[in-house]
């Protein structure tokens, strides 16, 4: 069980992590769907302020129709969800060590956590994510530089000539790059920081060493939640107040048993 030591007090250091199995995989989302039913309060207000914040951009976006403020989205996201990925990570801590669930001590967790390695961590998802929009935006240039700028919605067509297929091939292979690295630096990192004491850089590398090493399951894990996630937003975004919580309680437990090697 992760920090057998103290509740809420980080041992130093790297763990060593076990070999990661399918089976793995489906004890996390069981343990995971678990969580989620013991505390579903938990997971509606930090999956809800999530979703809430799509809704708004989305909402301000459609009505003054400039698209810049997707940017804000780009950079607000990336800065906020490690933070309530860490109130679900420490949700699934003190339901596995049998502590009671308190909003304001969750809640100083999180606020620990923002001046320790989270905000670097932060800085560097948002960096990854404003340079992946501007080659977004080059490929589109490259591609689509000629063809009269129009409407998204209403001028589909477009993107069905050769140049559009085009770019979106080469888009949709270059932004698959972006979310694999994204994915590899941060699946693990984010719960070994709250666990443990160690800097950003090296909960990034241990993180990207690990999905290396373990391709085939941490990537099938990556493709269940990109597939999860994609689905969820169909509905206008309302099925991430399911999968948002199951997936952060389940990473959780992910690492929990690749580091301490609990069983089910």
């Amino acid at each position: 069980m992760a920090n057998s030591s103290g509740p809420d007090t980080p041992q130093p250091g790297v763990p060593t992590l076990r070999a990661v199995s399918f089976d793995h995989l489906k004890q996390a989302l069981s343990r995971g769907w678990s969580d989620l039913r013991k505390a579903p309060l938990f997971a509606f207000v930090f999956a809800g302020t999530y979703v809430l914040c799509g809704w708004l951009m989305a909402w301000i976006t459609w009505w003054t129709g400039q698209s810049y403020w997707l940017v804000f989205a780009a950079i607000g996201f990336p800065l906020i969800a490690p933070f309530f990925a860490v109130g679900l990570y420490d949700v699934s801590r003190r339901i596995e060590q049998g502590r009671p669930l308190d909003w304001p001590e969750i809640l100083s967790v999180i606020i620990r956590q923002s001046k320790r390695q989270l905000p670097s961590i932060s800085a560097i998802i948002i960096v990854v994510f404003l340079f992946w929009f501007f080659v977004a935006h080059m490929i589109f240039a490259l591609f689509m530089g000629l063809s009269t700028m129009t409407n998204v919605s209403s001028s589909l067509e477009v993107y069905f000539t050769a140049d559009g297929i085009t770019m979106l091939t080469v888009g949709t292979v270059v932004g698959a790059i972006f979310a694999s690295v994204l994915y590899m630096i941060t699946v693990l990192s984010l719960p070994l920081l709250l666990d443990r004491e160690v800097d950003f850089v090296t909960a990034m590398i241990t993180s990207f060493q690990y999905v290396q090493a373990h391709p085939v399951v941490m990537f099938a894990w990556a493709g269940f939640i990109a597939v999860l996630t994609f689905v969820s937003m169909l509905p206008g975004f309302v099925g991430l107040f399911l999968s948002l919580p199951l997936l952060g309680h389940a990473t959780w437990h992910l690492y929990d048993m690749l580091a301490y090697g609990t069983k089910a």
